[in-house]
């Protein structure tokens, strides 16, 4: 085998990863503002390790002039979505995005593989911009729900430990557990629309609480301590009932009788 600076083979691929993961979990914020729910749940990602590249090219007979092109998970992004229909908005809007090009797609959902894994892999050409120019390099994009990601996280550390070679009588327990983990996802598509408004509701709810406290704390602070500590004990009261119908009124009269004083300070 060939003596390879492993650390400056992998760097654009790290640097791919974290870029990655900032874009989506930006997405996952513009979409939430824009439309109060956003299929992406949360972005993690990861670089293969060394020796699992070297155990894959052995397996798939990858030269190691061809690792670049013959390995296409060496930087791998995992997209969660809350729901399974969520995976096709999200694949969607990767295709449409002109910072990456998709080379092809892998559809474990539809085609479950043997073992009971499912997920959505969207393979990607990805330009990174390094000192000598763009580097351009594949990235595995792996979509999936919780449910599907908490199995083949399972699954995945099962292999590790029995090196692929899993007992017959595990095999079965996880093709079961897969079933589990496919009708848990269609039940909760089921009662997608409830979950969607608990999520949204509770959220308002936080908003509206941060809104006014920071609206009292700038008052205070803007030398009208009286009012602010008059404002709080309100607060404070109906918070304690739980009646958000009154903190929605304290918030509009709030905003209404201080809209200029909170104006002036809203950076603060």
């Amino acid at each position: 085998m060939e003596i390879r600076d492993w650390n400056l083979f992998l760097l654009p691929y790290e640097q791919a990863v974290e870029e990655l993961k900032i874009k989506f979990r930006a997405l996952r914020q513009e979409l939430k503002a824009r439309e109060e729910y956003a299929p992406i749940e949360f972005v993690t990602g990861r670089i293969k390790r060394v020796s699992s590249i070297l155990q894959k090219a052995k397996r798939l007979n990858v030269p190691m002039d061809r690792l670049e092109v013959g390995i296409e998970d060496i930087a791998g992004i995992r997209i969660m979505c809350q729901f399974a229909e969520d995976i096709q908005r999200v694949t969607e809007i990767i295709r449409k995005r002109k910072d990456m090009i998709v080379v092809y797609e892998k559809d474990y959902i539809t085609n479950t593989k043997e073992s009971g894994y499912r997920s959505y892999h969207v393979i990607i050409e990805y330009p990174v911009q390094m000192s000598f120019g763009v580097k351009p390099v594949l990235a595995e994009i792996q979509i999936r729900t919780l449910a599907m990601n908490f199995w083949a996280t399972i699954e995945h550390s099962l292999n590790y430990k029995y090196k692929q070679q899993l007992p017959d009588a595990l095999k079965f327990r996880l093709r079961k557990a897969a079933e589990a983990a496919y009708r848990l996802d269609e039940e909760m598509s089921s009662i997608r629309d409830e979950i969607v408004s608990a999520q949204q509701s509770f959220e308002d709810q936080s908003n509206l609480v941060d809104r006014i406290l920071g609206d009292i704390r700038r008052l205070y602070f803007g030398n009208r301590v009286a009012e602010a500590l008059s404002l709080q004990a309100r607060f404070d009261e109906a918070f304690s009932a739980g009646d958000f119908a009154a903190l929605e009124q304290l918030s509009r009269e709030i905003r209404g009788n201080h809209a200029a004083e909170l104006a002036d300070r809203e950076d603060e």
